[in-house]
């Protein structure tokens, strides 16, 4: 067996962070451009582009949960696996990979056909009104019938990152991001397909990366490499991979609950321009996550790599350094949002009322956006680490014990409703935070103690 990705357990934790987050990050901001530029034309459609702008933002729970279903079964299997790896047992990571790909197909299936069912009466409940339905639908129509190619693609490309391969990882994101923001102009204006030629250029990209993936995991470079004999399903050997994806599964998959919640609530208070400007603010939250995204899948390789084999010095100090960039990352970007709400604004449409209102509405609900780093290098640190409980908890905590009622109580308590709604975002954001930290420093170091007593 090839175990060329030794060197997770000895080279410089600085230096290996930064070989390994750089492309991570990379692939994200690409990840980012790619789905910005995809609002941007939409939002630019002449004459209907809020609308359909809006129709696009009342898929997002359909388009949120997609992603986090392939990360109930990929993110705690590439840990997994990683701390596999760290303890030397290689035929049990590539096992974990095997049947992690046959569970990222078989749940890809099951989400189509629900949705292609039941997608209208879904989307009317999302928030769609009567003008925004035909987008809404156009769009998830064609957009589902590719949902086996993102849960390939980023559920497999998480064991690419885990083996250290991050270079790779990263052409997986800009192979599918360049072909999109090529064919995004082609379909929407030059076969005047709108909404659905956003869509089918989705479609096609993300087919283009999951051949890509599949390609590289199939081939000789890789170390752990996918084979027949590992497909078939071993619950026993995935019940606790998946117990350990639950939080980030919770994480995107409560996003679609979330803006269920905010899209009602924000449609029943302010109208389809407060729930397009929703559609702004949370592709602004998307985006800055998916570069917290990109930080953290650089460390947990080392980290879970190192966990597995027992070394909690390496642990500690990559854990730290994480820690550090996200809390800077996040400042700098809450920086940016508090000084130039308007020309993020502008960057996502062109009508001008939808630009004002969201751009009074950024600076409330990313108030709180200056601590989520803590909240993210922590939280995704105890995924690295195996600790499923307390991740599980904290990724609940956020957002179903505190962000979704708030939603519903604090309108009772302001005379601006629509206020309310997005200051939900920013106090739910400084109690989860609080708990986090408090949290983490318990549990992290009780890990520690005992990882070092068993070397």
């Amino acid at each position: 067996m090839n175990k060329s990705n030794s060197y997770l357990g000895t080279e410089p934790v600085g230096k290996l962070l930064l070989r390994l987050a750089i492309p991570s990050v990379v692939a994200q901001i690409i990840n980012m451009l790619y789905n910005v530029v995809d609002r941007i034309y939409i939002g630019h459609i002449p004459d209907v582009g809020g609308l359909a702008l809006t129709g696009i933002g009342v898929c997002a729970p359909i388009l949120y949960l997609i992603p986090a279903l392939a990360s109930l079964v990929s993110f705690g299997s590439s840990a997994r696996a990683s701390m596999s790896m760290g303890a030397d047992d290689y035929p049990k990571a590539e096992k974990i990979l095997g049947n992690t790909a046959t569970l990222l197909i078989l749940i890809s299936i099951i989400e189509t056909a629900l949705t292609l069912i039941f997608a209208r009466p879904m989307l009317f409940s999302f928030g769609a009104s009567s003008e925004t339905i035909d987008y809404a639908q156009g769009y998830i129509s064609i957009y589902i019938l590719g949902s086996v190619f993102v849960s390939l693609t980023l559920g497999l490309n998480t064991f690419i990152t885990a083996q250290g391969f991050a270079k790779i990882s990263m052409l997986t994101v800009t192979i599918g991001a360049v072909c999109n923001i090529i064919l995004d102009p082609i379909f929407i204006y030059g076969f005047d397909m709108g909404v659905r030629g956003a869509a089918l250029a989705t479609v096609i990209s993300q087919a283009i990366s999951a051949i890509w993936v599949l390609r590289f995991l199939f081939g000789k470079k890789t170390v752990l490499r996918l084979r027949s004999g590992n497909f078939r399903p071993d619950m026993k050997l995935m019940l606790p991979c998946v117990a350990l994806g639950l939080s980030p599964c919770i994480m995107q998959s409560t996003e679609s609950i979330l803006n269920i919640c905010f899209n009602s609530s924000l449609l029943k208070y302010g109208g389809d321009t407060a729930v397009g400007a929703m559609t702004i603010l949370s592709t602004i939250m998307q985006c800055t996550f998916l570069v917290l995204t990109g930080l953290t899948q650089g460390a947990q390789p080392i980290i879970s790599y190192n966990f597995g084999a027992k070394n909690a010095r390496r642990v500690k100090d990559t854990f730290r350094l994480l820690f550090i960039v996200c809390v800077i990352f996040t400042i700098c970007i809450w920086g940016l949002i508090m000084l130039f709400p308007n020309s993020i604004a502008k960057l996502l449409t062109s009508n001008v009322e939808l630009q004002e209102f969201a751009a009074w509405a950024m600076r409330i609900y990313c108030a709180g956006f200056i601590v989520f780093g803590i909240q993210v290098s922590c939280q995704q640190t105890f995924i690295g680490i195996g600790n499923a409980k307390s991740s599980i908890f904290l990724a609940i905590l956020r957002k179903l014990i505190l962000l979704i009622p708030l939603i519903y109580i604090l309108p009772n308590f302001f005379d601006d409703k629509v206020f309310a709604v997005y200051l939900a975002e920013p106090v739910a954001d400084v109690l989860a935070v609080a708990t986090t930290a408090t949290m983490f420093f318990i549990q992290f170091r009780k890990a520690m103690r005992k990882i070092s007593e068993q070397d």
